[in-house]
C-alpha cells in the first residue's frame, strides 16, 4: 500500500501513538477493577498488517473498550464534537481520529488510510451514533477504508456497556458484565481508484450481514441481550446516509 495512492496520505501524520501504547495496560486493569470484562474471540485480529475494526454501538464506554482490550492499539474514529477541552485534548494525545459525520471528511478519511497504510489498526462504528446496537442504519465508512486499504475487517459485537433502560451517558453498575465479541474477519480486497458508489454500497451490505451474523454469535456465546433502546428523547442526530433497515415488507 503506497500513501500516494488515490486519496492520497503522503502528508498526513499518523495519529500520536506513545500515549495509546503506553496507557493501554493502566487503563485495562483499572477499567477491570470496576467491570467484569470478557473478551472472545480476540484471535480473529490479525497480529499485524492493517486492520479495520467495525463495531456496534450501544453506550459511552464503547470507545474506551475498544481501544484498551483489542489485542492492539485501536485509533478510532470519533464524532468531532469529542474534540473540546481536556477531553479533546486527552483524545488528540491519545491517537484517536476526529470526524465530522455530518459533511464528507477527506482528513479523517486521509488519516485513517495513514494509519492502515502503516500496518496499524482503525476502529469505527458504523451505526455513527449510540442507540439499541441492532445495527439498522450503517454507514460506509468502514466498507470504504477497506476497499481502499485492502485491511480486512473484524465484526466486534460489544453487549453490557450500557444497561437496559440506561442513559445514552450511562454507564454500567460497578461489577456488570461486559462481552466484547470478535468475529472472523471479512476481507474485501482492494479495489483500485476509482470505486464507485455501487461499489461501496455492495461492501457495506457485506460488512453488516457479518457484523449481523456475529451478533447472532454473541448472543449465543454469552447468553446475553443488547439493552434495548435509548430512552426516549435521547436520540443523536445522525445524517441520513448508509444502509437503513426498512424492516419487513
Amino acid at each position: 500500500m503506497s500513501h500516494h495512492e488515490p486519496p492520497s496520505s503522503v502528508r498526513i501524520l499518523h495519529p500520536p501513538r506513545a500515549m495509546l501504547t503506553r496507557l493501554r495496560p493502566p487503563a485495562r486493569r483499572y477499567l477491570l477493577r470496576r467491570w467484569d470484562i470478557r473478551i472472545h474471540g480476540a484471535e480473529h485480529v490479525p497480529a499485524s498488517g492493517p486492520v479495520v475494526l467495525a463495531a456496534n454501538h450501544i453506550g459511552v464506554l464503547d470507545g474506551p473498550l475498544l481501544a484498551v482490550f483489542a489485542p492492539r492499539p485501536v485509533h478510532a474514529l470519533t464524532k468531532q464534537e469529542m474534540f473540546h477541552g481536556r477531553t479533546g485534548r486527552f483524545l488528540h494525545r491519545a491517537g484517536q481520529i476526529p470526524l465530522d459525520r455530518f459533511d464528507v471528511d477527506p482528513r479523517a478519511v486521509r488519516t485513517a488510510l495513514r494509519v492502515l497504510r502503516d500496518g496499524g489498526v482503525v476502529g469505527v462504528f458504523p451505526e455513527g451514533t449510540r442507540g439499541d446496537g441492532e445495527l439498522h442504519r450503517f454507514h460506509h465508512g468502514a466498507a470504504y477504508l477497506a476497499l481502499v486499504s485492502g485491511a480486512p475487517v473484524v465484526p466486534v459485537i460489544l453487549i453490557g456497556s450500557r444497561e437496559p433502560g440506561g442513559s445514552i451517558g450511562s454507564t454500567p453498575a460497578r461489577g456488570a458484565q461486559i462481552d466484547l465479541v470478535m468475529g472472523a474477519p471479512v476481507d474485501l480486497g482492494a479495489r483500485p481508484w476509482p470505486r464507485t458508489p455501487g461499489m461501496v454500497r455492495e461492501a457495506s451490505m457485506l460488512l453488516r450481514r457479518r457484523l449481523l451474523e456475529t451478533l447472532v454469535e454473541a448472543r449465543r456465546t454469552t447468553g446475553r441481550e443488547l439493552p434495548g433502546p435509548l430512552p426516549a428523547g435521547q436520540d443523536e442526530d445522525d445524517p441520513e446516509t448508509g444502509l437503513v433497515d426498512q424492516g419487513p415488507r
